[in-house]
């Protein structure tokens, strides 16, 4: 590509968006709903969302606000269903974190802990987004949910409320974390309906959406 394409493309870019790439890259808003977070993504321990306490049967957790009506209406949803759910872990803080990962670490290993617990600073818990959930009643959060009514439910039905499961099974390469079918993620019910038909985890679906605001760039900067 030519210095002027690269100008003109800059240029194109910043007219279209008229307020930054946050518009055209959600994954880049961190108050946004398709913020990409893991290991390679990172937010500073400074970062602490706006949360309410979830209306929900389990232990008094928080998430923001746009997440909680959520993940409330999927509750009222699941009993109407005869399912029943209970809320385990909402939003964390860095601190808080940092004291998980360290738990694990020390007792189970480095290589452990990597698989299973999100590092300091990589965790969806702390941007106030994500929920983990078990049967009413429970509090465990292992693979055996994903086998279970509950969990069933929630794999099939959680994207009509915007969440997905963030952590799908045989997506360990790609995520970086085992499979986790407790884990919930709020992206909105648009993304969350496209990332479910896709069956591909958040990081293949935002690399899609980048590649398709690049190419419109990129088709737009010849006319």
């Amino acid at each position: 590509m030519t210095i002027q394409k690269i100008v003109s493309v800059v240029a194109l870019s910043a007219a279209l968006l008229k307020g930054g790439m946050d518009k055209a890259m959600p994954d880049k808003d961190i108050d946004g709903t398709l913020f990409l977070l893991n290991r390679a993504h990172v937010i500073s321990e400074a970062y602490i969302p706006d949360v309410r306490v979830v209306n929900a049967v389990g232990m008094r957790q928080s998430m923001r606000a746009d997440a909680a009506t959520a993940l409330e209406e999927m509750f009222a949803a699941a009993k109407a269903d005869k399912v029943g759910l209970s809320t385990v872990s909402g939003y964390r803080s860095f601190s808080k974190q940092e004291t998980i990962y360290a738990r694990k670490q020390k007792t189970a290993g480095q290589e452990t802990a990597d698989a299973l617990v999100a590092l300091p600073g990589s965790s969806e818990h702390q941007l106030g987004l994500a929920m983990d959930v078990a049967q009413k009643g429970g509090s465990q959060l292992n693979g055996g949910f994903g086998k279970t009514k509950a969990g069933k439910w929630v794999a099939e039905n959680a994207w009509r409320f915007g969440f997905i499961l963030r952590y799908p099974e045989g997506q360990e390469t790609v995520t970086g974390i085992a499979f986790e079918p407790w884990h919930l993620r709020y992206v909105g019910k648009a993304h969350a309906k496209a990332i479910f038909e896709s069956g591909e985890p958040l990081e293949i679906y935002v690399s899609a959406h980048r590649l398709a605001v690049f190419e419109y760039l990129l088709k737009h900067s010849n006319e």
